[in-house]
């Protein structure tokens, strides 16, 4: 009887740990996509930035071109 309930222990103590392996499993996959989605807000946010900064200069380059056509004129 002895040995019945040491193995039943046993074989509780390691389905108790195979569930607590999936709760730390499907954190760590919450934890990715969560790191994803920061990484794509990133990304996103520095296109935006490069799509600004690319306007700013071509604004720029525009007036340039207009002053030195009135001053050729």
């Amino acid at each position: 009887m002895k040995k019945f309930f040491a193995i039943a222990l046993i074989a509780a103590s390691f389905v108790a740990c195979n569930e607590g392996e999936k709760t730390t499993t499907e954190t760590v996959n919450q934890d990715s996509i969560n790191a994803v989605k920061t990484a794509d807000s990133i990304a996103e946010a520095a296109k935006a930035q490069a799509d600004t900064a690319k306007n700013v200069a071509d604004s720029a380059s525009n007036a340039a071109n207009a002053v030195a056509d009135s001053v050729k004129k």
